[in-house]
């Protein structure tokens, strides 16, 4: 609705070039930068929650050696574990942590999915 009302207002602007029609266009890409921000800080306040559940999931399954470990993982890294189930997690981890393996590879590494159904 807001990319046709842009496009909209600028096709009003070019066929009656007026200060409001101007404003208009202004009005329009400013409420889909509010739109867009909305969404990625809403995001990004997921993703921290994410991180943090997840580093203290790993504290409570991984063994010392690895536990030790958890805060060289990167956010994507951890957010791609998410989806690991329990039993898979100690080998995966380990296997990211040697391997440096990307948020790609950990999902195609992963046995039995566990989805989240949690995700805004």
């Amino acid at each position: 609705v807001l990319l046709i009302t842009l496009i909209a207002t600028i096709v009003h602007l070019v066929m009656v070039p007026f200060f409001w029609s101007a404003w208009l266009v202004i009005l329009s890409i400013a409420l889909i930068v509010i739109a867009v921000k909305a969404r990625s800080f809403a995001l990004k306040a997921q993703d921290r929650i994410i991180r943090l559940e997840e580093r203290m999931r790993l504290a409570t399954l991984l063994p010392e050696p690895l536990r030790a470990r958890i805060w060289d993982l990167q956010e994507r890294q951890l957010i791609a574990l998410r989806f690991a189930p329990d039993a898979e997690v100690p080998e995966l981890v380990e296997r990211t942590l040697n391997e440096n393996l990307t948020s790609k590879q950990i999902k195609q590494a992963i046995q039995n999915w566990r989805p989240d159904h949690f995700r805004v």
